[in-house]
């Protein structure tokens, strides 16, 4: 014969049943105490016995809850302690990774001479696996720390508080571009005058001479809108709407005109690409290869241009 067990039993069988055996029998005698006191409470006030052990055991909420509480088993993925760690490391690598593993295989596809749809198609869905990756990675390993209780170290105090900061533009930005853009002229002027690749005469032009006067004129013309741009943010003390955009279509413009150049053999000097290919040995496939890379960074270097003003507008922006 068998007995239908209360709805106590049930309850502090459900409690126990997860925690370790040296433990339930202390558990349990403490369960079955407290429900019992907060029931002969109730039934003092004239509740009847069936309500009474409901409301009470309703009170207590999911046994697993209970649970995890006498197990000092935290009941979240990432809890408060690792939260902070774990959200900034994970934010750092989803800026880095991502955008490192699509450039890496864009220029490894490039390299192989891969058509157009199958290097998209293989930089979006390497990009899409870092992704997926970064954030599975990282929360495991913080999901596994919390678990264990292990200490990642990482102590907060008063020395790590920053500095106060302008949320504009400031004068050192503004200096740093007008000095990287005059080095960029210069070295331009030097290529043409002196020559910048080394032979065993006088070193010669990397850049084409025929792209004088007219198209180094249009080279330097956007070498110093970029610096106007440059003078312009510093005197607004901030990077608005309109100077994101007019940089971007400068880095457009520069990406454009220098790959059309390079596409069509008028960007390097034919002499240059004469020596290199006669009397240093080079094969065509290293000069295939050279080519591609010239081309990413043509391309890579005004996009981060581009991703780095409208960051700065939308920190303007906040702040």
């Amino acid at each position: 014969m068998t007995t239908t067990a209360t709805l106590t039993e049930r309850y502090i069988s459900a409690t126990i049943r997860s925690l370790t055996p040296e433990v339930q029998d202390d558990v349990r005698a403490e369960l079955e105490g407290s429900i019992a006191d907060a029931i002969d409470a109730r039934l003092d006030q004239g509740e009847a016995p069936a309500d009474a052990e409901r409301a009470v055991l309703t009170e207590l909420g999911d046994p697993g809850i209970l649970a995890a509480g006498y197990a000092d088993r935290p009941l979240h993925l990432i809890g408060p302690k690792y939260f902070l760690v774990y959200w900034r490391l994970l934010k750092v690598l989803l800026w880095i990774v991502p955008a490192c593993a699509f450039a890496g295989v864009v220029l490894g596809q490039l390299l192989d001479g891969a058509p157009t749809g199958t290097v998209i198609g293989t930089a979006v869905a390497a990009t899409i696996g870092s992704i997926v990756h970064v954030g599975f990675w990282v929360t495991l390993v913080f999901f596994i720390l919390e678990r264990a209780g292990a200490d990642t170290g990482v102590k907060w105090n008063v020395d790590q508080l920053p500095e106060p900061t302008q949320n504009g533009a400031g004068r050192a930005d503004a200096i740093a571009s007008l000095v990287f853009l005059l080095l960029g002229v210069g070295a331009v002027f030097w290529d043409a005058s002196f020559g910048f690749f080394p032979t065993d005469g006088a070193p010669i032009p990397i850049l084409n001479p025929t792209l004088w006067p007219w198209g180094i004129t249009f080279f330097l013309a956007l070498f110093v809108a970029e610096a106007l741009l440059a003078v312009v943010v510093y005197a607004h003390r901030r990077w608005t709407i309109g100077a994101a955009a007019v940089n971007t279509l400068l880095a457009v413009v520069f990406a454009a005109w220098s790959l059309t150049l390079l596409v069509r053999g008028e960007l390097l000097n034919p002499e240059f690409l004469s020596y290199v290919f006669t009397d240093s040995g080079v094969t065509e496939e290293t000069m295939r290869i050279l080519a591609v890379i010239t081309g990413f960074c043509l391309v890579a270097f005004p996009v981060w241009d581009i991703i780095d003003g409208w960051i700065k507008t939308v920190r303007a922006r906040r702040g």
